[in-house]
């Protein structure tokens, strides 16, 4: 098994403290450490530093490095450019196929935490085997405590494989978040029943086997990739690729019964907002408090500011307050998934410095 972190997208929902330059998972939120940093320490229980592979931008390679010194150069998969989920995947399959192409992977997104570790890798096991075995595409999903709104949701079916605390399922059925009013009721009725996990990714096949897959649904992505393993030039053959997200391919492979799904036997806990970061590091006790807080008849907010400034709230609660010294953002936390809004904005205002 060959796990690749991917860490190449800005965290625009984490905007003004994530930007171009520093990005969330770069960020230390962690008690001083990175999202990275994390998962790269977490999976080195497991593998050797020769083993573990980041898949990052130009911009990001650098970050990577400074961060964890250990990651080998030849193991980071520089993107030439960014052209979405879709080609981003296949690449990373491209060039583990040049180091062997039957050698099983898994995408460790890094905005993600996984605790307890051990049964993330007693999944990890069980994935390992059965990619070496199936050409079927294998993913995550997960069954929170409620049915989530605005997410892709894997239907099981048949359980396939049942091995200690992993599940292995034929997926029945793909809802895409986007398909409307219809497939939200239809996530709800899946989820009372028990049969709805939330989508995690967690992309686990063979580099042939992938790329087949691509070659089955996505010629256009297929081709630049095969010439890219062939020792074509990366940056001509990556700008071949329209863009795309993998569920491009997905929905058509979930529709054929040619997918699996492992039901998480771990906590999984996405970073991807100001919200969840808020209710995850309230939790471990490692909020980045290096201001002096007054605060009066207010409660529950999430606030970060310079050091040694002193910020007062009065009489608010449920308020996230993030201050860079640059930038400020003040909103509500149930609509901290708007801050994207915000870095889009900006973009159509031509203030590049804040992004």
């Amino acid at each position: 098994m060959k796990p690749v972190i991917i860490c190449g997208g800005v965290g625009a929902k984490m905007w003004p403290a994530s930007r171009q330059k520093m990005p969330k998972h770069f960020l230390p939120l962690l008690s001083g450490k990175s999202l990275f940093q994390w998962n790269w320490n977490s999976l080195r229980k497991k593998f050797e530093a020769k083993d573990i592979y980041i898949q990052t931008t130009v911009d990001q390679a650098g970050l990577v490095k400074e961060q964890v010194p250990e990651v080998l150069a030849n193991n980071i998969f520089i993107e030439p450019e960014l052209r979405n989920q879709g080609p981003a995947t296949g690449f990373a399959a491209a060039m583990l196929y040049k180091i062997d192409p039957d050698e099983p992977f898994m995408l460790v997104q890094v905005d993600d935490i996984r605790i307890p570790e051990q049964y993330f890798f007693e999944m990890m096991d069980v994935c390992d085997r059965l990619a070496r075995t199936s050409n079927k595409y294998i993913t995550g999903g997960f069954r929170p405590s409620f049915a989530i709104t605005g997410n892709d949701w894997l239907i099981k079916g048949e359980l396939e494989i049942e091995q200690d605390r992993v599940g292995v399922y034929k997926v029945d059925k793909f809802l895409w978040r986007g398909a409307g009013v219809n497939a939200k009721r239809q996530a709800e009725e899946y989820f009372n029943q028990g049969l709805a996990l939330l989508h995690t990714n967690h992309t686990c096949m063979t580099p042939r086997n992938f790329l087949e897959m691509f070659k089955k649904y996505r010629m256009e992505w297929y081709k630049p990739l095969l010439n890219i393993v062939e020792g074509g030039d990366v940056v001509t053959e990556y700008a071949k690729m329209p863009k795309g997200q993998l569920e491009d391919v997905t929905q058509l492979v979930h529709a054929a019964g040619e997918s699996l799904v492992v039901e998480l036997p771990f906590r999984w806990i996405d970073i991807g907002t100001w919200e969840s970061a808020d209710i995850y590091l309230k939790e471990i006790g490692a909020h980045q408090n290096g201001y002096h807080l007054v605060e009066i008849d207010s409660n529950d907010n999430f606030i970060q500011a310079p050091k040694g400034k002193v910020v007062a709230t009065i009489g608010i609660k449920d308020v996230i307050v993030i201050d860079t010294g640059d930038a400020l953002l003040i909103c509500r936390k149930d609509q901290s998934g708007r801050v994207g809004e915000v870095v889009e904005r900006l973009k159509m205002e031509n203030k590049s410095e804040f992004i």
